[in-house]
């Protein structure tokens, strides 16, 4: 039985490495000394408030330093950490802080005038922590972030002491609906977590085993950087893998992909590990790259992680001409389900796009429950054994729906559609709340939009259904054309997909808009080009 929690195992690092640096961002490099003093004084300001075991805190921050600082604070005395996504309007923010039952949040001042319009509708939080980012003065109901990180003594702990039950709350709105909180048990997601890490610890170690291996290996931690948000599962799992381990995680400073920031600064820094999402991520990190071959050394770099969004053949080739060296890991995880399958692609090897080795643990199930058999045309349905969340928070119907027992054994079951080739890898199509059903036949929009992308005047895409009055619903393609490009004719697109894909699977109608608008972790609002398809296009009879 173990009892892993993150606040134990921060503390050891920290007090192993005191002078290590945890976290780098431009100019700042927070060693681990500092790290866990800061994470103190917020800890016991949070203690001030009058919080009770496993009350609730949101963190409202771009990629910072003390992002990771509050979480630790957060673990050393027993609270839930809760990401928030700052692309959030007024309804999403006051729903999730309602929802999760914040009781203090830590938030960026840019999101001072946001917070302002909508103090009204959060009164159970108690306390606001106002990290300063030059973008204005701290309002009187606030606290300066600095003056709390300073303010302990020594180590702070609260009456009821943390443990392996102790919650990481992951909220995520998918691709449709109100955002809803993923429940992970400390000890469940870091034993998941740290099995795939760089430097492992024996699950059933304990700490004693994380302080017998740091001490044997001082100088075995990695400079990771998670390009994507820490807000999100891809960015911040990896970022607390990494610290566990001991190494530094390093951010960029802008708030929006610059690709050309990010190849300097893992130039710079010497960066080993890079994390992005899939081709949101890859294409214009490819297109930095092509426009100055040779001109960043990327010898440093020994992997490239992605999750989240589809992450192409194509590009995985043309990545690792520019550094044969590293490697590229596609892992299809979700919120709900960590560690479902993996594709790693090496110089000479990209693996092909949406497939991925099954977990050990992963099975694809029919409709009636049976395993599909591998090499046949059957679809099925991913079901994740082993850890998994306890649910989603305050949603008992929805939880039932996601985690199931089949045959006595628990699963996670996020609604994510797969076949099985002979060799039992998996081939992705998509997730089930967005499949297409048009005259009888299932279309994943996945599948459809990697067809469209691969056109070369096309950067982005996304697939939806529409109401049609003979098919129940016709497809539709949105793209955004590739800058300079003139966007392609609607048959010419049409026509590229039915070279790739069976003609029932092609769209009938084509939008063009100037931007797809993915969320910072690569994800599409399906809902909102759904409406925006009906109100456009007339129906095709």
């Amino acid at each position: 039985m173990t009892d892993w929690n993150y606040g134990d195992v921060w503390e050891t690092v920290a007090d192993l490495q005191p002078e290590a640096v945890a976290v780098t961002q431009g100019n700042r490099n927070m060693t681990w000394g500092e790290f866990d003093r800061g994470a103190d004084g917020v800890a016991q300001f949070l203690l001030d408030l009058g919080v009770v075991q496993q009350d609730k805190v949101a963190i409202y921050l771009y990629n910072a330093p003390e992002y990771l600082q509050t979480l630790f604070a957060a673990f050393k005395v027993g609270l839930v950490p809760v990401n928030t996504n700052y692309r959030y309007g007024d309804d999403e923010l006051s729903y999730l802080w309602d929802n999760a039952d914040a009781v203090a949040v830590v938030f960026h001042g840019a999101f001072t005038d946001r917070i302002e319009g909508i103090l009204h509708r959060v009164p159970r939080v108690k306390g606001w922590l106002w990290v300063d980012d030059g973008s204005g003065p701290c309002p009187d109901w606030a606290t300066p972030y600095d003056e709390a990180a300073k303010e302990a003594i020594g180590r702070v702990t609260s009456p009821w002491g943390r443990s392996g039950d102790d919650l990481y709350m992951l909220y995520t709105g998918g691709t449709t609906g109100m955002p809803k909180g993923v429940m992970w048990r400390q000890d469940d997601l870091f034993a998941l977590l740290i099995a795939s890490g760089v430097r492992q610890y024996p699950v059933d170690g304990g700490i004693e085993g994380v302080r017998e291996i740091l001490i044997a290996n001082p100088d075995a931690g990695v400079t990771l950087m998670p390009a994507c948000p820490l807000m999100h599962g891809t960015g911040g799992f990896t970022a607390n893998t990494t610290l566990a381990e001991g190494g530094r995680v390093c951010l960029l400073e802008s708030r929006k992909l610059d690709p050309v920031e990010l190849l300097n600064t893992v130039e710079r820094e010497k960066v080993n590990g890079l994390v992005i999402v899939g081709d949101p991520f890859s294409r214009p990190l490819l297109t930095a790259l092509n426009a100055q071959p040779g001109h960043w050394d990327l010898s440093p770099l020994l992997m490239v992680i992605s999750s989240g969004a589809m992450w192409s053949e194509s590009i995985k080739q043309e990545l690792l001409a520019h550094h044969a060296g590293m490697l590229l890991v596609d892992a299809f995880s979700s919120s709900e389900a960590l560690g479902m399958g993996v594709s790693i692609s090496g110089a000479g090897n990209a693996a092909a796009t949406a497939s991925f080795t099954l977990g050990p643990t992963v099975k694809v199930l029919t409709d009636e429950g049976k395993e599909v058999t591998p090499g046949s045309d059957e679809v099925g349905v991913l079901a994740l054994g082993g850890r998994n969340p306890l649910g989603y928070y305050k949603d008992e119907e929805k939880s039932d729906r996601t985690f199931k027992v089949i045959d006595g054994v628990r699963y996670s079951v996020p609604g994510d559609f797969a076949q099985v080739d002979a060799d039992g890898t998996i081939r992705l199509l998509g997730r089930g709340s967005v499949c297409i059903n048009s005259g009888g036949e299932k279309i994943f929009p996945e599948e459809v939009e990697e067809a469209l992308k691969t056109h070369e005047a096309v950067t982005d895409a996304v697939v939806v259904g529409i109401p049609h009055a003979t098919y129940g619903e016709q497809i539709v393609a949105v793209i955004e054309p590739a800058e300079g490009s003139d966007p392609p004719a609607e048959a010419e697109l049409i026509n590229h997909v039915k070279e790739r894909l069976a003609h029932y699977k092609a769209p009938r109608r084509v939008r063009v808009v100037p931007t797809i608008g993915r969320a910072a972790n690569g994800k599409v609002d399906y809902k909102r080009h759904r409406a925006e398809s009906i109100e456009e296009i007339e129906p095709v009879t």
